[in-house]
């Protein structure tokens, strides 16, 4: 689950948003469930407007900090002085899914890269504002060479990283997209065996760690 601390205008704390990805068997996402408190109501209830509202509104961009659970039920519990429901709980609140724009249509098998049994590519794709550090940041934990300046609007990819988890490869690259009013992480996995775990928990590690820099997943798309 991913979880949102949600503040007023003037900055204070108003809420809790708590969501999650409903993911098809290829790790690709087919749509987003949502749940919401707000301290003036005082209930958990279905929140998918409020989830469609943050990912196109700039405005409450600037309102909404990603957080841990930890974070959220730190906030809950000085809002209202209860422990933070489970997640099984906070499942029953979720209502209709947001569904995300559908990928392009995978009407053939592309060729794998040499030496592999099939590539895909995927592309996460974030709303946001990195913060001061927050490129680097990520630079750091993925020990990913910065090759982009953030203060060129022409620069598109700014840094790349390859990887290997057994006989699997996987690439990605961090790039601005919708001329620079969005965020896409590119991930190619080549995979050589029959099992495809490993880009499952790849796509959820890279999704989390951009969240801890602020920038708010909108959808994982396969694009091959």
């Amino acid at each position: 689950m991913h979880y949102y601390l949600v503040h007023d205008g003037a900055g204070g704390p108003e809420g809790l948003l708590v969501e999650e990805f409903l993911l098809a068997v290829d790790h690709s996402c087919v749509g987003l469930v949502s749940a919401g408190w707000h301290r003036a109501q005082g209930r958990w209830s279905d929140a998918s407007a409020t989830s469609r509202r943050v990912r196109v509104e700039p405005t409450l961009w600037a309102r909404v900090t990603p957080a841990g659970r930890a974070g959220a039920a730190t906030l809950y519990r000085s809002l209202c002085g209860a422990d933070l429901p489970g997640e099984t709980t906070l499942r029953a609140c979720f209502g209709v899914p947001c569904v995300p724009p559908s990928p392009p249509l995978l009407l053939h098998r592309p060729e794998a890269t040499p030496g592999f049994r099939e590539t895909r590519v995927y592309r996460i794709l974030f709303v946001g504002a990195l913060p001061p550090g927050g490129l680097a940041a990520l630079g750091e934990e993925w020990r990913m060479p910065v090759t982009g300046d953030l203060g060129e609007p022409g620069v598109r990819v700014l840094g790349t990283v390859r990887r290997r988890v057994g006989r699997d490869a996987f690439r990605w690259e961090l790039r601005r997209v919708a001329a620079g009013a969005a965020w896409g992480l590119d991930v190619t996995c080549d995979l050589a065996g029959g099992r495809d775990e490993a880009v499952g928990v790849l796509l959820r590690d890279l999704t989390t760690q951009v969240r801890q820099q602020g920038l708010i997943p909108v959808t994982v798309d396969r694009f091959r």
